[in-house]
């Protein structure tokens, strides 16, 4: 079923159809069609946030130094943060019916807003090839547990440093987020709301099993803080709460994408409000005590890989005795292929409803903004299915050292700007009143380039750039105040951009 929203739909005027702006899919979404619910908008979040990245999270975090109630003090903290600019932004999208691109227009201009645009296309195309390797790594470790000789099909050949059993599942979980996206947006919400509840219990499944087996939660929860002072704490925390804010960075700028489908504004402000900071800090949680009771079953694996929920499971699901045991953990051959395709199932679906939502429905619309009557919905989302492959997403995985710093951080530096304008401009300046047909037309209010905008992004960009540079190792030394800066780079990036386009616009006011 294809969601497009004809232009008599839409309630836009006639003049609208002919304007380069417009396309079915970057309409208005009409109320008949606002049927997103409480439920809907929770399962959202619950279904985005249980993915591997996220069960990893509090292991990063422990790794770096914290305590169990550290890690997730700072989760929680960073999507109570994140979840503000999620909220504010998600309000055009529900009042006026309007995509991400669209709504970026009334502070952009209508040329201007293909700036933001293409910068969070860009990062969610890296984050979709991420998730659709890790995906593809799970389906890959699960079919060697069933079938161990599909480890060895193609002998030594690779394709750019990936396997060929890597490259045929890379590529089976390629097509199926793209047939999903094919589907058209109905389809996104009804696998959203049948995946959230699947993958919650077979979490739940296998920390009642790890914690049985193992007799109790294990040692890691009793592990102290590696910091003997508040000064050493708040050095790791500070970069730590930014790359926690920078996970959903992203989706605080194109939350828009799925309100504008909501019944109500009450409904989506208390299914996100419900559906993100409980469920990070749950699953979080969850994934920590697994880790942590893992660790008292596999006595021989070093930590570091009992992060990875996907290891765990292909222990589990082993014909040989995990390192540290003389014998397989399950002993029935039928039980272990049973927990193999169970297993295999439900890292499959979180994966696939993460990725969909968060790194292929903003693109597809970013993509569609660039020429509206060229591009569409689905042909925006092959376009980030395609970029996901080219950037080699096995080889942006190959220094996960980096994940925080460069890749988390880096990225929230660009998109924080982006949110302080919006919100600036649609809450202070515009008091979220939009004129909607003139966001269609060329030479409407919102015409053109907004220099004000563009300068205030530049401007809220340009302080992280030297931390950033040095954090990738581009730059040998830089001043200190800039090291110093680059830990907050999502704060700077709001309040700089946010404070610079409002006393710009004062200074300089459009027609508009």
């Amino acid at each position: 079923m294809n969601e497009a929203t004809s232009l008599a739909d839409s309630g836009l005027p006639a003049d609208i159809g002919a304007s380069p702006l417009f396309n079915p899919d970057l309409a208005p979404v009409p109320n008949a069609k606002r049927v997103w619910t409480t439920y809907n908008f929770a399962a959202l979040w619950v279904s985005m946030a249980h993915c591997i990245p996220t069960y990893m999270m509090a292991g990063g975090l422990i790794a770096v130094g914290m305590n169990w109630w550290q890690a997730l003090m700072t989760i929680g903290l960073a999507n109570l943060i994140v979840l503000i600019p999620i909220l504010l932004n998600a309000h055009a999208g529900t009042r006026y019916g309007i995509p991400f691109p669209v709504y970026a227009r009334a502070a952009f201009g209508t040329k201007g807003a293909n700036v933001p645009a293409i910068l969070r296309a860009g990062v969610a195309c890296g984050w979709f090839g991420i998730q659709t390797f890790i995906g593809g790594e799970a389906v890959r470790t699960f079919i060697v547990a069933i079938w161990p000789g599909y480890a060895d099909l193609g002998g030594g050949w690779t394709f750019t440093g990936l396997s060929l059993p890597s490259a045929i599942t890379f590529g089976l979980f390629w097509a199926l987020n793209i047939l999903i996206i094919y589907r058209g947006m109905n389809a996104v919400r009804v696998f959203e709301n049948w995946a959230a509840p699947i993958v919650l219990v077979m979490a739940a499944a296998l920390l009642l099993w790890v914690v049985n087996r193992a007799g109790g939660v294990g040692p890691l929860l009793t592990q102290p803080s590696k910091f003997a002072t508040m000064g050493d704490f708040w050095k790791v925390f500070v970069p730590s709460l930014t790359g926690m804010i920078g996970f959903w960075a992203t989706l605080s700028l194109n939350i828009p994408d799925f309100t504008r489908y909501g019944r109500s504004q009450r409904e989506q402000m208390l299914g996100q409000t419900l559906g993100l900071p409980t469920t990070m800090i749950a699953f979080s949680a969850m994934g920590l005590v697994v880790t942590s009771a893992s660790s008292a079953i596999l006595t021989g694996v070093p930590v570091g890989k009992l992060w990875d929920p996907v290891y765990i499971l292909s222990q589990i699901t082993s014909g040989t005795a995990p390192m540290g045991l003389t014998e397989p953990l399950i002993a029935s051959a039928g039980l272990r292929m049973l927990i193999a395709v169970v297993a295999l199932l439900g890292v499959g679906i979180a994966t696939l409803s993460v990725n969909i939502a968060a790194n292929v429905i903003s693109p597809a619309n970013d993509f569609a903004n660039l020429a509206p009557k060229l591009i569409s919905f689905q042909t925006g989302g092959l376009i980030t299915g395609i970029f996901g492959i080219l950037i080699l997403p096995w080889k942006l995985l190959s220094s996960p050292e980096a994940y925080i710093f460069d890749w988390l951080i880096g990225y929230s530096a660009l998109l924080g700007p982006i949110a302080g304008i919006l919100i600036a401009d649609y809450w202070i300046l515009r008091k979220t009143e939009l004129d909607v047909p003139d966001l269609y037309r060329e030479n409407g209010r919102y015409a053109g380039v907004n220099p004000v905008a563009l300068l205030a992004l530049i401007l809220g960009i340009l302080p992280n750039v030297p931390g950033f540079l040095h954090s990738v190792h581009a730059l040998a030394d830089v001043p200190e105040v800039f090291a110093d800066i680059y830990p907050y780079a999502w704060f700077t990036g709001v309040f700089v951009s946010g404070a610079v386009y409002l006393l710009g616009s004062r200074a300089m006011p459009r027609a508009g």
